[in-house]
């Protein structure tokens, strides 16, 4: 078992800690025990940037200019403010569409829409996208300050202190939905079950979750439940006696220290014994996940997640995996997409692993626009933990430099005689022909069904089986 330090740290070899970038245009750095509320001002006009900026930095906040509509999403994405001022029609969209896609993208940011030319109608139709005041140029500074006190009074988007998200990138709606669903489960102490295939970030999920906990300053402990010694695993686990040597006795003395008040994550809780699960599942029905008393006699206080890239549901029907701890484990649960779901954040990704990659005073390396096409269109079996493995092999390869399109395809070949198993290629064509279907009616489950010649009941069921979420297929511009 492995002791974290509270500050959220790279794990399964491809977690980013962005590095701190210094900017002309940003005002007001978050004082110390606190940050200060982030402003994004998108206009395309910079007189009226430099305007906003030095009206909202006076008054204390931390504010970030763009003067594009694509430089404002980016921005979201990595920097994530409480509070957006937009200019209603940016250089490159028209009318509402940039509003419409803030809003579909993180339904809980607050959105303020600034204009030179506004009609009632206009501002009734962006009220009702979503916008939460409408404000005419040239704009009075109280006007300003108080509408931005008003709205930052209920904003909730990136409210967590410090950056929780910060090793995640996404910049889609399909990760963006589930980083949502995180932040909401950090509010609770009840367990969260993670799903997702192998190299999906199930882990870097869970240290989000409890980066944005009000656990956040105590520590993140994770476990490997594929341990051979069941012993020494369930005397860790659940503080049992046990014939050890003082000295293992003591090592696990110190380990339920170091997690006390914080997050327990039991990595691959498939593989966990049925004898250990058992008493697991007894620990946590009486309301605790570790139910010993520590060396100082007192009670466990730990916050539990569990990761799995199987099926717990359908083992838990045949008996593999014990019922009674499927139930007390799956009260939130939480699917990771595969990277194959979600290609729209793999330019993303590749900037942060390059950002990792360069190094101070070094060249900073870069891929050409048709390695970053033919990486965004590649097919990633391994997930994301692939994609990372290959940009550091591609790093390697080109000394620094520019990295081309010949740099990629030779790491991702693979060996062109081997043929799936009848059980993998089965699998795959079912959720490929799961997921066309529910492409082809936009998420609506009874079209789908009907499309495949099975009642909604058997499709409901196979959705579940091969992780499949109708919402993740809507429209992201469906109203309501």
């Amino acid at each position: 078992m492995k002791a974290y330090p509270p500050t959220p740290t790279a794990s399964l070899g491809f977690g980013i800690i962005p590095k701190p970038k210094e900017s002309k245009t940003r005002f007001h750095d978050a004082p110390p025990g606190g940050r200060k509320a982030r402003i994004l001002v998108a206009d395309s006009d910079p007189e009226i940037c430099r305007v906003m900026a030095v009206r909202l930095g006076a008054a204390k906040y931390t504010v970030e200019p763009v003067d594009s509509a694509r430089a404002a999403l980016d921005a979201c994405v990595m920097w994530r403010p409480s509070l957006v001022i937009t200019e209603l029609r940016m250089k490159d969209t028209e009318g509402l569409a940039f509003l419409k896609e803030l809003k579909s993208r993180w339904p809980q940011l607050i959105v303020i829409i600034l204009t030179a030319h506004g009609t009632i109608a206009e501002a009734v139709q962006a009220t009702q996208c979503g916008a939460f005041s409408y404000l005419v140029k040239p704009v009075g500074k109280e006007e300003l300050l108080g509408q931005v006190e008003r709205a930052l009074a209920i904003s909730t988007f990136a409210q967590a202190d410090g950056d929780w998200r910060a090793n995640m990138a996404s910049r889609g709606q399909l990760m963006e939905k589930r980083l949502g669903a995180a932040n909401r489960a950090a509010n609770s102490d009840v367990p969260v079950l993670l799903t997702g295939e192998n190299g999906t970030g199930k882990e870097l999920l869970a240290r989000a979750i409890h980066a944005a906990s009000v656990r956040r300053d105590s520590p993140f402990v994770t476990m490997s439940c594929r341990s051979s010694n069941h012993r020494a695993l369930a005397s860790v686990l659940l503080d049992e006696k046990s014939t050890e040597s003082k000295g293992k006795q003591l090592l696990r003395n110190v380990t339920l220290q170091l997690a006390r008040g914080g997050t327990l994550l039991l990595d691959e809780i498939d593989k966990l014994p049925k004898a250990i699960q058992a008493k697991l599942a007894t620990s946590l029905a009486n309301g605790q996940v570790m139910s010993g008393e520590s060396a100082r006699g007192e009670r466990s206080d730990v916050r539990l997640i569990c990761t799995t890239s199987r099926d717990l549901k359908a083992l838990a029907e045949t008996g593999a995996f014990l019922k009674a701890l499927y139930d007390q484990i799956n009260v939130l649960p939480l699917d990771t997409p595969p990277l194959g779901r979600r290609s729209e954040d793999i330019p993303l990704l590749i900037s942060h692993f390059l950002e990792q990659a360069h190094e101070p005073g070094g060249q900073r390396p870069i891929y050409t626009p048709k390695a970053i096409e033919l990486l965004a269109t590649t097919d990633w079996p391994e997930n994301v933990r692939q994609l990372f493995d290959l940009v550091k092999r591609n790093m390697a390869l080109s000394h620094g430099e520019t990295a081309a399109a010949l740099f990629v395809p030779k790491p991702l070949s693979s060996d062109p005689t081997k043929i799936p198993g009848y059980n993998e290629a089965r699998d795959k064509f079912s959720r490929d022909y799961l997921a066309d279907n529910l492409q082809r009616t936009a998420g609506n489950v009874t079209q789908a069904a009907r499309l495949a010649k099975r009642s909604r009941t058997d499709f409901y069921k196979l959705l579940a089986r091969y992780r499949l979420h109708p919402e993740d297929f809507k429209g992201s511009d469906e109203e309501g």
